[in-house]
């Protein structure tokens, strides 16, 4: 069975705990506390594997995702831009209008509860994204008088 189809069956949570299985050092160490951080966070998230193999955490649109490099586990917040980030958490892809990132490096930490603060800041974001066009769908057509 080749590798692909195997992935077919399989649900993103599977996909994600294999990713941490065959990294089998400090990054999947990384990505497992990181990946419990986010649960803790939002209990009610949604993992998701996209892209070929980028496991992705999602709660009314993308919150993160987390990739793994040869050098650093990078957690990269789709909406990071519009996110505050007191704990100056963010520290790679700084330059870009939407996006931001943590790079985690080996033998880092990442502070906790500012980590979970930046999650539910994210989550935040998406659900009044949300909310803003179910509001705007609502909204009837005005409906111009002929003089």
């Amino acid at each position: 069975m080749n590798k692909s189809a195997s992935n077919e069956n399989r649900s993103a949570s599977e996909l994600i705990d294999q990713r941490i299985a065959d990294l089998a050092d400090w990054r999947g160490a990384t990505l497992s506390r990181m990946r419990e951080l986010i649960k803790d966070a939002d209990p009610d998230v949604v993992e998701e594997w996209k892209w070929m193999g980028t496991p992705v955490w999602s709660h009314d649109g993308i919150i993160c995702t987390g990739e793994s490099y040869k050098a650093v586990v990078k957690l990269t917040f789709a909406k990071g831009a519009s996110l505050k980030d007191p704990s100056k958490l963010f520290n790679s892809s700084l330059d870009g209008n939407t996006r931001r990132a943590i790079d985690i490096h080996e033998g880092e930490e990442v502070d906790a509860r500012a980590f979970k603060t930046l999650v539910r800041a994210a989550i935040d974001l998406n659900a009044s994204a949300v909310a803003a066009k179910s509001k705007a769908k609502a909204k009837p057509a005005r409906v111009k008088k002929a003089t």
